[in-house]
């Protein structure tokens, strides 16, 4: 009953937010709670999501002191000068922005925090993607696989886990994997680039203001260097000398320094009063500062930017009615992303309260017919998919993978090849509602979990079916 109930439950929750029937804030709760009481916690429940709740509580402060600092920022015009930069580089071409969006969240996600991967892809790519006319549920879902990806680094989390779990070294389960991550990130780039080409698609009718009458984007302007493509021509634009009578877009110079009609009224507003630009090397400093501290992992994540959201607005807004003024401009950003993480912990809450997780964990081990058993390594790894989705990566490494692994070697599957199949699931589990990273991304990038989850989720479970079926080819992942 258990069993039937955990996967009802899962199963409910996902089409009503992928359907847009609740919010996730509300299915996150009626749904675990209605479940929860049919699995007959009874008035137990409430102790159940409270206790979930209390290891919430320093992710929720480290969320919220995040939005404040990194929207305080916005406002008051540290990546401006960044996102002209960027649109002078990348050009005009969706192809190359939304590439150059896989490039950045993976080289930032070598630091192994997928918050602060997505703080700074999301500060520094959402601007251009507005500007741009871009639809920001791209970014989220290039952001969430590039991150996920690289989610199996040794400091990511996971592989740690699945090392200490199965006693094992986390060099001896990792490095056998590189091939299968240098595949992964080729097919993130690949999947990027198909993202960007549809971009290109889509804005040739929706986004007539800035891309005009330019019969293909990629073309209207030459990687961004300030040459028009050739065989593109401005006869049709008043004005223009020529005989094509097909439209270009606008020299990248053009769209970078051009914000007071496209951007009017928007974060990007260039006359918005909140702009600092004589505290611009002030505020780089602190952020550096900030951003140092974090990845060193001296002082505890929340604190750090408690501390540094308490500098910006002290020395940004000296006068306490702006520094009020300020919190209450994010507090639609905050309230939206911590809601959804207390939420989140009465699913946890009811889960493992009422035993759904180990029972579901113990009937998929149950299942198995013996003459699959040669073949566990490969079968932990699709199973990794789906349930680091639906569990904690605590719940699934220390609780599932262990008794998968115990059976494995009745049938000489090493722990090894366990640990590896283990994560190769990571680029999905990323994209759960649980993992309070992505929460962040879709509350900065103001995307709906749902719209993001239609975008990603096949997609992440490509990156990794491919992951594994490389860690096969290359031995890595063996057959018993």
């Amino acid at each position: 009953m258990l069993v039937l109930l955990g996967f009802a439950m899962i199963a409910v929750f996902m089409v009503l937010i992928m359907t847009k029937k609740l919010t996730p804030v509300l299915a996150l709760i009626i749904v675990p709670t209605v479940f929860g009481l049919f699995a007959g916690a009874g008035l137990g429940i409430g102790d159940m999501v409270m206790d979930s709740m209390k290891s919430m509580t320093s992710t929720a402060a480290l969320l919220m002191f995040a939005i404040i600092y990194f929207g305080l920022m916005i406002d008051v015009g540290l990546f401006d000068p960044l996102v002209k930069f960027i649109l002078r580089k990348l050009g005009n071409d969706p192809a190359k922005v939304v590439l150059g969006t896989a490039i950045l969240a993976a080289a930032v996600s070598l630091d192994g925090d997928g918050s602060t991967t997505f703080i700074l892809t999301t500060a520094a790519m959402l601007p251009v993607y507005l500007r741009l006319k871009m639809s920001p549920v791209v970014l989220t879902c290039v952001a969430g696989l590039a991150n996920g990806t690289m989610n199996i680094l040794p400091w990511g989390g996971p592989t740690a886990r699945a090392a200490t779990a199965l006693h094992l070294d986390v060099n001896d389960v990792f490095v056998p994997m590189v091939p299968s991550l240098i595949v992964g990130l080729i097919v993130v780039l690949v999947f990027s680039w198909l993202l960007g080409l549809q971009e290109r698609n889509r804005l040739r009718t929706t986004a007539p203001e800035i891309w005009g009458d330019v019969a293909d984007p990629s073309q209207a302007f030459d990687g961004g260097s300030g040459r028009r493509g050739g065989s593109v021509a401005t006869a049709g634009k008043p004005g223009t000398g020529g005989g094509s009578g097909v439209a270009v877009l606008e020299d990248p110079a053009t769209l970078v320094d051009d914000h007071d009609t496209a951007m009017a009224d928007t974060a990007l507003d260039p006359n918005r009063t909140t702009l600092r630009p004589k505290l611009f090397w002030f505020n780089l400093g602190l952020t550096v500062a900030v951003m140092v501290v974090l990845v060193a992992n001296i002082v505890p994540l929340p604190f750090v930017f408690m501390v540094g959201s308490a500098i910006a607005l002290l020395v940004n807004f000296p006068k306490v009615k702006d520094q009020g003024a300020q919190l209450i401009a994010h507090a639609p950003s905050i309230v939206a992303v911590v809601s959804m993480v207390m939420a989140a912990a009465v699913l946890t809450g009811v889960l493992n309260g009422t035993g759904m997780v180990k029972a579901m964990s113990e009937w998929l081990v149950q299942i198995i017919p013996a003459e699959m058993g040669p073949f566990m390594a490969v079968i932990t790894g699709l199973l990794s998919i789906p349930m680091t989705f639906f569990m904690s990566n605590d719940a699934f490494y220390f609780g599932v993978l262990p008794v998968l692994s115990e059976t494995a070697a009745h049938y000489g599957v090493g722990a090894a090849d366990m640990a590896r199949a283990s994560i190769t699931g990571q680029p999905f589990h990323l994209q759960s509602p649980l993992v309070p990273a992505i929460l962040l991304l879709v509350s900065l990038a103001k995307v709906d979990l749902g719209d993001h989850h239609k975008k990603v989720l096949w997609r992440t479970a490509v990156v990794s079916l491919v992951m594994l079926a490389v860690g096969v080819l290359t031995g890595a992942i063996g057959i018993g």
